[in-house]
């Protein structure tokens, strides 16, 4: 069984939604998935974990978020080499360029993105969340 870190930041609630449809489809697929925010994770954890969801919207001019998440991420940045990522997270303008950009830093870190990052413009709908699951479901296998 593969245990799965889902680890995001979420200020109004979609990114959070998105962390739990990641968490189900890595629990439907007999993995074991480990919700913490942003906050609760530390990068010293990472070798406790198979596989990574690292979820946190658009913030700013396309950016992660800045006081919690991204210094946790910097954090980590080190420990992800040969690891197995996901990303996802929501945006309210823009295009998706900071998770193109964030998925571009991940593999120059010798990440294994084991998809393109999964985003959705406000409230993830039941496609959004479908994804998410689908996400965690290539994590866990």
């Amino acid at each position: 069984m593969r245990k799965v870190a889902v680890i995001f930041w979420s200020g109004t609630g979609n990114t959070e939604a998105m962390a739990a449809a990641v968490a189900q489809g890595v629990n439907e697929s007999g993995g074991e998935a480990v919700v913490k925010t942003a906050a609760e994770f530390a990068a010293a954890e990472l070798d406790q974990f198979d596989a990574v969801a690292f979820g946190c919207p658009s913030m700013g001019a396309e950016e992660l978020e800045e006081t919690e998440f991204a210094p946790m991420f910097e954090q980590c940045r080190d420990g992800i080499q040969g690891k197995r990522l996901g990303l996802f997270g929501s945006y309210g303008w823009g295009d998706g360029e900071w998770m193109r950009n964030w998925e571009e830093q991940v593999r120059a870190d010798g990440a294994e993105l084991v998809s393109d990052g999964v985003i959705c413009n406000e409230a993830p709908d039941e496609e959004a969340l479908a994804a998410c699951r689908t996400l965690g479901r290539m994590l866990a296998s």
